[in-house]
């Protein structure tokens, strides 16, 4: 296969698969890449996730992101470790795949999925199912596929203070081109709505740097992403309105209501939780 082709693929290798049912894999980060944020991580899980729900309808349909109750951000990956994979399947058929899945690195949960949702579209829209069907037979070889990923493009904000510590938006524009559209999809390119969250941490991170730190030896994490909704497919070059809103804060949490809006129109959302942890 074409490494260009895999530009946004993070399942080198399947270790272990029971149809409709259970799956590991397994992803080695790229050493010379500069970072592998936790949004790509939940990508791996779910995109493990998507191969088995691919494989039980004969790679027909293929799932998107949809829904998630919750998105555990446990600990980080660093270029040049390895990501191993496993996701639970609860159903799967035309309509739509729901599982739950974990990411770990050299043992230790680094992000958990739960309770996810992927509407199932027709494959043939997005990709040619022949090659996905290949690319799936591929991984469950030893020793695997190799990765075409080469790193994120820029995906920085400039963060407009609507109320310091309250509001803070932001308006992007999604790149006219760039590498991973021509593997996320090759005939349908579309923005992945794991760098949509990549975003959106951002601006929460903006937000949250102006609240008061909990004490001089802690500061602001994210622990979770709850009630995760991705409403549209966002095509190459749409600008997006990005909003951080302060729902929740006290002395041991704080809770930040993020959305997404194109024009009038809703994209996705997302309730991030935060605590205090120990700065290192």
């Amino acid at each position: 296969m074409d490494p260009h082709s895999r530009a946004f693929t993070f399942v080198d290798r399947i270790v272990s698969f029971e149809p409709a049912s259970h799956i590991v894999g397994r992803y080695s980060i790229p050493a010379e890449i500069a970072e592998f944020p936790q949004s790509l991580i939940s990508e791996a899980i779910g995109q493990l996730a998507a191969l088995a729900a691919m494989s039980a309808v004969d790679f027909k349909s293929r799932p998107v992101a949809g829904l998630a109750e919750c998105v555990e951000l446990l600990g980080t990956a660093q270029p040049g470790q390895t990501l191993e994979l496993s996701a639970e399947l609860a159903s799967v058929d035309g309509e739509a795949v729901s599982y739950s899945g974990a990411a770990f690195v050299d043992g230790l949960p680094v992000v958990r999925l739960h309770h996810c949702v992927g509407p199932m579209v027709p494959m043939a829209e997005f990709a040619d199912p022949d090659v996905v069907r290949g690319a799936f037979a591929a991984s469950l070889q030893a020793p695997g596929l190799t990765g075409g990923f080469t790193g994120l493009p820029c995906l920085l904000l400039a963060p407009e203070i609507i109320e310091p510590g309250r509001c803070h938006r932001a308006r992007w524009t999604v790149p006219a081109s760039a590498p991973f559209f021509a593997d996320h999809f090759p005939r349908r390119p579309v923005f992945p709505g794991s760098l949509l969250m990549h975003l959106k941490l951002q601006l929460a991170a903006s937000l949250v740097s102006v609240l008061p730190s909990p004490d001089n030896r802690s500061r602001w994490t994210v622990r979770s992403v709850n009630d995760v909704k991705l409403r549209a497919f966002i095509p190459p070059g749409e600008s997006l309105d990005l909003e951080a809103t302060l729902k929740r804060h006290s002395a041991d949490a704080a809770t930040i209501f993020v959305q997404s809006r194109n024009n009038s129109r809703i994209i996705g959302g997302a309730r991030i939780e935060l605590t205090p942890a120990l700065i290192p």
